[in-house]
């Protein structure tokens, strides 16, 4: 087991494991010996189509086109790049484009929203996870069969062009437009770090990318500074992104030998381990961590690594399930595969991934509306548990597999204060464009507030920005309904205030007017000042014989 030490030294030992899978799948692709018969018989057909079909056709262009295809029927994560869009995919995996800020999956021909970048044009706009794309710029591009490095082109413009975006959402039975000028995309992964009680920081990690480390332990520093002897490090809506951030990052919580993840592969010799090497500087600390179900990849590497070393309460709701290792093989062309080569495993011996059938991409996009449906965000004797596959973490504490990291504690999906009102309002975009006006007509009085309290201060009263909201709803296509607005008084104003913060002190303050709100941050507050999230953690088994799966609440 490779135990890390510093990033230079086994940082080579991945991306030298990385080139020899790569080389060892080139021998493969490019060997003419031992073809299988369906081999064999591709390479009939193609030959007949080349000699004696009735057109001339490129034998070249046609494989081109078949190849997504072929691809689309192994796992739901492999895919394949053609020659024209590898810069272009490239550059998104780094972050380094302009844009609309999103990042999406093409499901059975439908583009679905994963994340909604922080900060981004999107995410001003009001687009959503979970938002399915229809059509760009008035024409259709669901069941189009459009590739997705075609979508990207799309929605890829010149910075302060706009785009025109028709969405389908579960919550709203017509289709919904959006207007997104396309801007610089913001490349922060930690989004906010502050102390959120006197002994406790908070960390909002939106993605793990390249300079997420070294964010992440600024961050610590910083508020242990403050006087932070515990955290919670909020992994909610994180898809995921470099693997050996995540790594990183757990090292700074373990005692030396941990297991933090491990890979495998079809062949023994491409199996790896990873363990900490002691020097963290964080390992006595509290710590809780926040997971939903869009948290995934590197987020549940790192849950696992925290929740089967027993050194984190993980709190909130199942991740995702993405547990699949990809490869990108560039071929002689020029093009790419992103080929599945492994899987990841947790210290317990979990397998992260959820179920997939082969080329059933579009079961595999509906579980999380299938987890909603049962119920599962709501109660915890929805959550389906496959007790066929039972580990223990270090502590002898049971945790299951079959897909994702199943919480400690948890949380349902808060839905007080949700009213009819407040959904249609929210689907047509009009709390981010009400306060992005409210704050750009008040700007040069807004930015004096050298802090959130006097920022509040600035605001009107509850009443009174509530009203100039509702006037502005009504004014734009949502009339006024008091009884729901009433009951979703709280939420609105709330809300309100955490984007107009946002806009004009930064995306930090949005975080700490929304957590003093949020059910899951504030019962992973109790959590700490109760005591039970202090490593070692021993909370106890339920008579499901599964962590203490609580209900959540203030």
């Amino acid at each position: 087991m490779k135990h890390i030490k510093k990033p230079e030294a086994w940082l080579p030992l991945i991306i030298a494991s990385a080139l020899a899978i790569g080389i060892a799948v080139g021998v493969v692709l490019n060997s003419r010996m031992h073809l299988s018969s369906g081999q064999e018989k591709l390479g009939e057909i193609l030959s007949l189509i080349n000699n004696d079909y009735v057109d001339e056709v490129s034998i070249d262009s046609l494989i081109e086109q078949s190849l997504p295809d072929l691809i689309a029927n192994l796992d739901p994560h492999s895919n394949y790049i053609p020659a024209k869009d590898l810069k272009a995919v490239n550059d998104e995996l780094e972050g380094s484009f302009s844009g609309i800020g999103i990042s999406f999956t093409m499901f059975t021909d439908t583009i679905t929203v994963n994340e909604v970048i922080p900060g981004g044009p999107s995410e001003k706009a009001g687009i959503l996870p979970g938002d399915r794309i229809v059509s760009i710029n008035d024409s259709v591009v669901a069941g189009m069969g459009i590739a997705q490095t075609d979508i990207v082109k799309r929605l890829r413009g010149m910075k302060g062009s706009v785009v025109k975006l028709g969405i389908r959402r579960s919550t709203s039975k017509k289709p919904l437009t959006f207007e997104v000028t396309r801007g610089d995309i913001p490349l922060n992964s930690v989004d906010a770090a502050y102390m959120i009680s006197p002994e406790t920081g908070y960390i909002k990690v939106n993605k793990f990318g390249r300079t997420t480390y070294d964010e992440f332990l600024t961050a610590l520093a910083r508020l242990t500074a403050s006087g932070a002897g515990s955290f919670i490090v909020d992994l909610r809506g994180n898809g995921g992104g470099f693997l050996e951030m995540a790594i990183m990052m757990a090292n700074e919580f373990l005692p030396i030998g941990s297991p933090i993840v491990e890979t495998r592969g079809r062949h023994e010799s491409e199996n790896s381990a990873i363990a900490s090497d002691g020097n963290g500087s964080f390992q006595n600390a509290g710590l809780v961590v926040l997971l939903d179900e869009y948290s995934a990849s590197a987020s549940e590497i790192f849950a696992g690594a925290m929740q089967d070393n027993d050194r984190a309460l993980i709190v909130g709701r199942r991740s995702f399930g993405k547990g699949l290792v990809q490869r990108q093989i560039t071929l002689p062309d020029s093009s790419a595969v992103r080929l599945t080569v492994q899987r990841y495993y947790t210290p317990s011996g979990r397998c992260i991934q959820k179920d997939y059938r082969l080329g059933e991409r579009g079961a595999y996009e509906q579980d999380i509306t299938k987890r909603y449906e049962h119920g599962e965000f709501f109660a915890s004797d929805s959550i389906h548990l496959n007790k066929e596959v039972e580990y223990h973490t270090i502590g002898g504490r049971k945790v299951y597999g079959g897909g994702g990291i199943m919480p400690d504690v948890f949380v349902p999906n808060d839905t007080v204060g949700i009213s009819s009102y407040y959904i249609n309002v929210l689907n047509a975009g009009l709390l981010q464009k009400f306060a992005f006006q409210y704050t750009d007509r008040r700007r040069e009085t807004l930015s004096k507030a050298a802090n959130l309290s006097e920022l509040l201060r600035m605001l009107p009263s509850d009443e009174e920005l509530l009203q100039q909201f509702v006037s502005y709803a009504s004014s734009n296509g949502v009339p006024a309904r008091w009884y729901y607005i009433n009951i979703s008084h709280r939420l609105i104003v709330n809300y309100l205030k955490a984007l107009i913060a946002s806009d004009t002190l930064g995306r930090e303050t949005y975080y700490q007017v929304a957590n003093t709100d949020d059910t899951t941050v504030q019962r992973a507050l109790r959590e700490l000042t109760e005591g039970r999230a202090t490593a070692p953690i021993t909370a106890g088994i339920d008579s499901l014989g599964v962590h203490p799966v609580r209900q959540g609440g203030k």
